[in-house]
């Protein structure tokens, strides 16, 4: 009887590189490509942000086809909708999916086993074309505490150092009551926090009828759904609406804490990047953010070496994370992507770069440490990740000694500090 029964189908290969997105993308994914009968395949979603990301795709392509001899090797992400002849042209490539297609449940249907041979090996249209999100749903992904909506897609903005928009297509919104649906799917799945994610989330609304504001999303959410904590990922400070400045100082279930698409500290540099927000306009916003909502934490990407950047404009970005009492660094070493503006700018020597982005590290570090050790003794409500790891509300990581349910919230005394973990 056993011999019959039937074994249970095989799971693609997936690697995913760059942002949240593009993991709540790859979830999706997952199921499409199941769904297809694509067991056996092998999928890299990748990411375009740099030539270094670029790179390690290809990387991680080889790696995988030596590991999967035979298996069809499909590539996906920005990095495949902006050069989709890179990806074609390695020996160990079957098929390549721009950003639009991998969504479609039709483009995965086409590279079936019965049917890959018959498929264009490249299907890539123009991204810029693309006027609507997809219309996939999944309830969350990574582990049970806490879920990833995707809101917006796409980028309206043209920042002199990036290649996004040309791998994701302008700017697009998914309509606030599809957004309120899922959350209320995952808030009845068990998840306790739900993340809104996107592209360029402040502009969300924008194509949507009557021009919502992301402030706008989320006091819907808020009032239409029981999910226990909402988190927004990345913003541009510069286009938060009066809305959501009011939701953040009356909401209790909205996090108090945001990271923000900084960049740079120097109003020159700014300009040159074309970024829409100048230093004194990060500063005012950190200052009123924690004016509306006492103990408010901030995390903030930020370049080091940007073409022309001088001593003193690197010391204005090291200044701003006093100045905007940053908690959280992402620092990116600058690296020229090539199609963008900033890759034919005068570019600063590589050693320059590497040393600057380990002295901004190490102010990010340092802030971490300031801001972890004025927690201890203070108590703090915790959405558990793993049975002995969780984080605060303003996203700070606790270690446990005891054992707690993932996916929960628990109330917890903090009693000490460091490795950039809170203890219990």
């Amino acid at each position: 009887m056993n011999a019959q029964m039937k074994a249970p189908p095989k799971s693609p290969v997936f690697s995913t590189f760059g942002c949240r997105l593009n993991a709540y993308e790859t979830e999706a994914m997952k199921a499409l490509a199941v769904e297809a009968g694509l067991g056996d395949a092998v999928v890299v979603n990748t990411c375009a942000v740099t030539a270094e990301a670029v790179k390690k795709a290809r990387r991680e392509i080889r790696r995988l086809a030596r590991e999967n001899p035979g298996a069809p090797v499909i590539v996906t992400g920005c990095a495949a909708q902006t050069e989709p002849e890179t990806f074609a042209a390695m020996p160990e490539v079957s098929h390549v999916l721009g950003n639009a297609e991998k969504m479609r449940p039709k483009s995965w249907r086409g590279l079936a086993p019965d049917l890959i041979g018959q498929s264009e090996p490249v299907q890539v249209d123009d991204i810029m074309s693309v006027t609507e999100t997809a219309g996939h749903l999944i309830d969350g992904f990574g582990t049970r505490a806490r879920a990833y909506v995707q809101v917006q897609n796409g980028c309206d903005h043209r920042c002199t150092f990036c290649i996004i928009p040309y791998g994701r297509g302008n700017s697009r919104s998914v309509p606030a009551g599809v957004v309120v649906d899922q959350i209320n799917r995952l808030a009845g799945r068990g998840y306790n926090e739900v993340v809104l994610t996107g592209v360029d989330l402040t502009s969300w609304g924008a194509d949507l009828p009557g021009a919502p504001r992301l402030g706008d999303l989320v006091r819907r959410i808020l009032r239409l759904t029981d999910v226990a904590r909402l988190r927004i990922s990345s913003i541009d400070s510069i286009e938060v609406d009066e809305t959501l400045m009011e939701a953040i100082a009356t909401e209790p279930r909205l996090m108090p804490h945001l990271h923000l698409s900084l960049q740079h500290g120097d109003d020159l540099i700014l300009k040159r990047m074309k970024r829409r927000h100048l230093r004194d306009d990060a500063i005012a916003f950190c200052e009123e953010a924690r004016r509306l909502r006492p103990g408010m934490t901030f995390g903030a990407d930020l370049i080091a070496g940007f073409p022309t950047e001088s001593e003193a404009a690197f010391e204005n970005s090291l200044k701003i994370v006093e100045e905007c009492g940053l908690t959280w660094l992402h620092v990116f070493p600058f690296s020229p992507r090539e199609g963008t503006h900033a890759a034919r700018m005068p570019q600063l020597p590589g050693p320059v770069i590497r040393e600057r982005a380990a002295r901004l590290r190490a102010a990010g570090e340092a802030a971490e440490r300031a801001y972890l050790d004025t927690q201890v003794g203070r108590t703090h409500s915790v959405l558990m990740e793993s049975p002995d790891m969780g984080r605060t509300e303003h996203f700070a990581k606790v270690a446990f000694g005891t054992a707690q349910s993932t996916g929960t919230i628990v109330t917890a005394k903090i009693t000490g500090a460091g490795d950039g973990t809170l203890r219990v």
